[in-house]
């Protein structure tokens, strides 16, 4: 029954992660076009040393002039991170609370999946579009740095495609947590949404102001972001980031387990 549900739920989105997948292919190959133009600027490290410190720590500007460095600041610091950001809260919402609120799900309990068993069935299905885009990511890299000779390597690659999951993964699951607790897709969004802008904040405010910077290690963009993603190998913080998305759905487990479902 997993591997059946499992399945089913994948293959229905599976024409969304051609898109999510091809929209990643573009925005690396387009950025990735850019690189024989800058790195041809001549006096570009001395301008770039002209930032404020603040900003240069922020998106990662000190390595630019390398074509890890000028991936890390043009799509690791911001783009990416949206990108993932935004599947995760979107599926993670959509996995149960969607469901009830078209009426599907009611359906799907009458069987003999249990409300349990469906809520972990659901985190797999995310976890594994997260693990797909991240793959799409990482090829995506690897082909453009051999074409546009950017010389990233296979280690930097997969780092950042990890950085990039293990970021995702927490707001994602606590979408889907919020979804299965009260059943709705719009508190889920705006739950998890807030919960990442908040934590973005509290990241670049580490990075401006001194007072905050003691609290920057607690924003899941610090753990997956700080130093840039690329280059700096698998972190502690990525494995924290996924145990906190494990508990967002294991907290949810009991609630959704004793809820009444609504019928539409």
């Amino acid at each position: 029954m997993f591997a059946t549900v499992y399945r089913k739920c994948l293959r229905d989105q599976r024409r969304g992660l051609i898109g999510w997948s091809l929209g990643i292919v573009a925005l690396v190959l387009l950025e990735s076009a850019l690189w024989p133009s800058i790195s041809g600027i001549s006096g570009l490290k001395q301008m770039l040393d002209s930032y404020p410190e603040s900003l240069r720590k922020l998106f990662a500007i000190d390595e630019f002039t390398s074509g890890m460095g000028f991936l890390n600041t043009e799509l690791y610091s911001m783009m990416l991170p949206i990108l993932f950001l935004v599947f995760a809260i979107s599926r993670g919402a959509r996995a149960v609370a969607g469901e009830e609120e078209t009426g599907t799900l009611e359906v799907l309990l009458i069987t003999r999946v249990t409300p349990m068993r469906l809520l972990l069935e659901q985190s797999a299905v995310l976890l594994t579009g997260l693990a797909l885009l991240g793959t799409v990511l990482f090829a995506a890299v690897m082909a453009c740095s051999a074409l546009f000779g950017m010389h990233v390597g296979v280690g930097a690659a997969a780092t950042g495609s990890a950085a990039m999951i293990a970021l995702a993964a927490p707001f994602g699951g606590l979408a889907l947590a919020l979804g299965a607790a009260t059943g709705r897709r719009r508190t889920a969004l705006a739950g998890a949404s807030v919960a990442a802008v908040g934590a973005y904040v509290l990241y670049a405010a580490s990075k401006i102001v001194d007072a905050v910077r003691p609290w920057g290690p607690w924003s899941p963009f610090q753990q997956a972001l700080a130093d840039g993603p690329m280059g700096g190998g698998l972190r502690p913080g990525h494995l924290w980031l996924m145990v906190v998305a494990v508990a967002f759905v294991a907290g949810a487990l009991p609630v959704f387990n004793r809820r009444d479902i609504a019928a539409v």
